[in-house]
């Protein structure tokens, strides 16, 4: 009555049991083999992606670095803003990247030498003032001059793009805008912020970007002379 049964004893199958276990026996190796051959080679292509990518960001962090040998006067040139005889606490800096290079420049004036500095350079518009601070603005470029960046202040600021040179040149020619005056994506353009953070003292921030290698950078005296 039992000869058959699909259910096997400790000795194991009843009846063609036998066969029965050989071929799920075997089409369980071959899964068994499939599935590890499949969670290897998952391994294999992820430590690759994790190791190209790691590379990656290598590579992208090897595409930024900071210039040396860069002073004020030289940012001021590049800029075409001049730094105020009266001015404090001046610093630049220039970053270079695959992408596009920015040139740093910032110094402190008296509230009275920060408004004439201000007549003198106007935006390519009107001055606008921060509905609110942006505390979270990731700190990168003036950070690297030890300072905040100008997007974290809220009170007493002012900022606006000025773009040398185009309010006395004629329309065409180099360094004048070709299009919209108000269009602030102009190369030509200096993204310029003041902040007034003392009772009588405010700090000019100027912020630039360039072309890669449009600007030759100045060479620095760390070079070694030749050897005799």
């Amino acid at each position: 009555m039992n000869d058959f049964s699909p259910y096997r004893t400790p000795e194991g199958p009843v009846g063609d049991g036998g066969s029965s276990r050989g071929r799920r026996r075997g089409w369980l190796v071959a899964a068994l083999t499939t599935a590890a051959l499949t969670v290897a080679g998952a391994a294999v292509v992820a430590g690759s992606l994790l190791s190209g990518g790691g590379d990656r960001a290598a590579d992208r962090g090897s595409d930024t670095r900071w210039a040396e040998g860069i002073t004020p006067e030289w940012m001021s040139e590049h800029m075409g803003l001049d730094v105020p005889a009266t001015a404090r606490s001046a610093q630049a800096a220039y970053k270079v990247t695959s992408r596009f290079d920015t040139g740093l420049l910032t110094f402190t004036l008296t509230r009275s030498e920060a408004e004439s500095y201000l007549e003198k350079h106007p935006p390519s518009g009107k001055w606008l003032t921060p509905t609110a601070a942006q505390p979270d603005t990731p700190a990168s470029d003036f950070a690297h001059l030890g300072l905040p960046e100008p997007e974290t202040f809220k009170d007493g600021m002012r900022y606006g793009d000025v773009c040398p040179g185009t309010d006395d040149e004629p329309a065409g020619t180099p360094g004048a805008l070709a299009t919209d005056p108000y269009d602030t994506s102009d190369d030509n353009c200096t993204s310029l912020y003041a902040h007034e953070y003392a009772p009588n003292r405010t700090r000019i921030y100027l912020r630039a970007h360039f072309e890669p290698g449009i600007s030759p950078l100045p060479t620095t005296s760390s070079a070694s002379p030749p050897s005799h």
